[in-house]
């Protein structure tokens, strides 16, 4: 039963925004209605902070790789592959000027 409410929690707070600080709260009203141990409380916690970072994570390399799509399909090129051509063009001109 507590894995399904764990489960119903984590689907209506939504557990990517969820922090430190509300999961303590809602630790702590979940221990005094189910009558939650201390250790059981912690636990929670720790599952519910594990479960938010790994969903921030995903949410990160999910941007990244759209952020990248968007970036090709316009065109552009990115900070390392400009630094790599202005080195080129810096070379090419030194070596014009010789």
């Amino acid at each position: 039963m507590l894995e399904l409410f764990e489960k119903a929690v984590l689907t209506t707070i939504g557990v990517a925004a969820i922090t430190q600080k509300k999961a303590e709260e809602l630790v702590t009203e979940m221990k005094d209605r189910y009558k939650l141990s201390e250790d059981e409380g912690k636990n929670l916690i720790e599952r519910f902070q594990a479960i938010a970072k790994e969903s921030r994570e995903k949410v990160k390399e999910m941007a990244e790789v759209e952020v990248l799509k968007v970036v090709e399909r316009l065109g552009l090129v990115s900070r390392d592959e400009f630094e790599r051509l202005s080195r080129r063009v810096q070379e090419l001109e030194s070596r014009s000027n010789a």
